[in-house]
């Protein structure tokens, strides 16, 4: 067992020269729309519809659709009204979220993946107006139309003969339209008259009986878009590919932030695109969750192993740092290859949604690729730390954005000497509440004001932020001991047979033993390979790491899978279904 340090060990800070930052401040809806729409002629959009044709949009066009679309719902008498939207990333998505902000409605990101009968019961709970929707859903609100409480208003940004044949379904085009004669005749936003109120209604994650609904305020919402153009390194020049379900905040307010730098976004269709999409955009930066990143990773090896190329690939990253360590960057000739299966231009990507292993932020970077890490959660609209791309620790999330504060509530020490507990938050990212649950918004701040995360981790001496698990998913052993799950996983995921892993606690009599349910890499193996044989290789693997950690975070069990792990759209896998 490892003794506890009374001297902190720091982690090395990995130094970069501060880039100008480019970008205004922003209070809210209507201070963001006068940035971007200085960008003009530049684009803002691409993306390919159907049939692969590619469509741009550019600043002045969105701001100008922004518009119409807010002078029709005006004219309707959806101003200050709920408005859900629903459907793939999309202009008509964005610019109708923006538009419901600019009259003073609350907008309503809804989760595209989950059944009708759970949207509609959302849409219940949250006494919804109106809907916006992608044509995935032509069809979908039938019984909706006929007897749902609150709805009224059902816009189809695409409707097909029979949607629009319905009486209640306006089209997206007729709605724009409406809005242009509206603008003509002088339609002027009225100004946000407080930025305190409800702007934005958000589910959370997990099962639809727990799932709570967060209340974001303008203020809110733009506090995060200001810090995060703060703390992110882009600017102006970069094109970003925008992978990530647009109902997440964290993408949406990565989109938002990348808008006022004025930055070319570049929309991914499918995820089974992704790499055909990377080539054809080739993108400077990406915004993603670290399962995208280990894709990434084992697609790498993958193929330089299929094609014998793997002795080159290692020999090119001891190459590489040598030639750094005096001053000479060669990398992006030396894995020129490799980085034009990414479409040849990617320096960055920014990570969250879930702790990433420090050796993908190294490997990356070695290849001539940036990681950067952050910390959100949804009830912080949903920034809280940004890894600084100038002064950067491998496995620290960073240390808290400008428009917030964090802080350890904790006494113990942990094996790096730092005192470890529950991260806290105070400032203007942090929710007005859950909406109608007074006793749920009780439990998650205390007495003193601060929201409580149900995240743990530490702050070491620089103020960085270290993550090391969640409170509700701590397995709490027969002697006391706490063991996060996602650090054994952490660790799980350096075994190259391992595809996807989650750790659980199982009670055995009077023991707690840890098991780690195990999705194999089955490419790594001859076809046709026994399980029972995979089995016994994985549980070596598995034996042989138990040797390097202490005895209470031993793996007793191993168990396999014959199927990926069920998963949230934001991917990651479903704990509560796990035993």
């Amino acid at each position: 067992m490892k003794e506890t340090t009374t001297k902190p060990v720091d982690v090395k800070t990995h130094r970069r020269p501060k880039t100008e930052r480019k970008y205004e401040r922003v209070s809210d809806v209507h201070d963001w729309l006068h940035v971007i729409e200085k960008h003009g002629d530049k684009k803002v959009y691409s993306y390919f519809d159907k049939k692969r044709n590619l469509h741009e949009v550019t600043y002045a066009e969105f701001c100008a659709l922004v518009r119409k679309l807010a002078a029709a719902l005006t004219q309707r008498g959806y101003a200050g009204k709920r408005i859900a939207i629903i459907g793939e990333t999309s202009v008509a998505w964005v610019a109708s979220y923006a538009a419901i902000l600019a009259v003073g409605g609350v907008a309503i990101p809804m989760d595209k993946e989950l059944e009708i009968e759970v949207i509609e019961g959302f849409l219940d709970r949250v006494e919804a107006d109106g809907i916006v929707y992608s044509p995935t859903f032509n069809g979908k609100f039938a019984e909706a139309m006929k007897s749902h409480k609150s709805l009224e208003l059902f816009v189809a940004m695409e409707p097909d003969e029979a949607e629009s044949a319905a009486d209640q379904v306006v089209s997206f085009g007729t709605l724009a339209a409406e809005g242009a004669a509206a603008v003509e005749k002088g339609f002027a936003y009225t100004p946000i008259a407080n930025r305190d109120e409800m702007a934005e209604m958000l589910f959370t994650s997990g099962t639809t009986g727990t799932s709570k609904c967060v209340m974001l305020s303008q203020k809110n919402i733009f506090s995060v878009v200001t810090s995060a153009a703060e703390t992110v390194d882009f600017h102006p020049d970069d094109v970003i590919m925008s992978v990530l379900p647009i109902h997440h905040t964290y993408e949406l307010a990565c989109m938002l932030a990348a808008m006022d730098y004025g930055i070319h976004i570049c929309i991914n269709d499918s995820i089974s695109h992704v790499l055909k999409n990377l080539k054809a955009f080739q993108p400077t930066g990406l915004v993603l969750v670290p399962l995208y990143v280990y894709t990434f990773y084992k697609r790498i090896w993958s193929e330089a192993k299929k094609t014998g190329r793997d002795k080159k690939l290692k020999l090119g990253i001891g190459a590489a740092k040598a030639m750094r360590s005096i001053g000479i960057d060669k990398r992006r000739t030396i894995f020129a290859e490799v980085l034009n299966s990414f479409g040849g231009r990617l320096e960055k990507i920014i990570c969250g949604g879930a702790a990433l292993n420090p050796r993908m932020i190294e490997f990356f970077e070695n290849l001539g690729v940036n990681i950067y890490e952050g910390f959100g959660i949804t009830e912080c609209s949903p920034l809280v730390f940004v890894s600084p791309y100038y002064a950067q620790k491998y496995g620290s999330v960073g240390p808290a954005v400008p428009c917030c504060q964090a802080r350890i509530d904790g006494e113990d020490r942990n094996d790096r000497g730092y005192v470890e507990g529950e991260i806290q938050v105070k400032g203007d990212n942090v929710m007005l509440g859950y909406y109608k649950n007074p006793e749920a918004t009780a439990d998650v701040f205390t007495e003193d004001g601060w929201f409580r995360t149900g995240d743990v981790g530490y702050m070491d001496g620089d103020g960085y932020f270290y993550i090391t698990g969640r409170l509700k998913t701590v397995i709490v052993l027969e002697n006391g001991k706490n063991v996060f799950p996602e650090e054994i996983e952490e660790y799980l995921g350096d075994i190259d047979t391992i595809a996807e892993c989650a750790v659980i606690g199982r009670q055995e009599g009077e023991t707690v033993n840890l098991v780690a349910l195990v999705y194999p890499d089955l490419t790594k193996y001859p076809e046709g390979t026994p399980m029972e044989e995979i089995a016994k290789d994985i549980e070596s693997s598995v034996n042989e790491l138990n040797k390097t950690l202490p005895t209470y975070k031993h793996i007793k069990h191993t168990e396999l899978r014959d199927e990926p792990f069920e998963k949230t759209t934001s991917r990651k896998i479903k704990r509560h279904l796990l035993q």
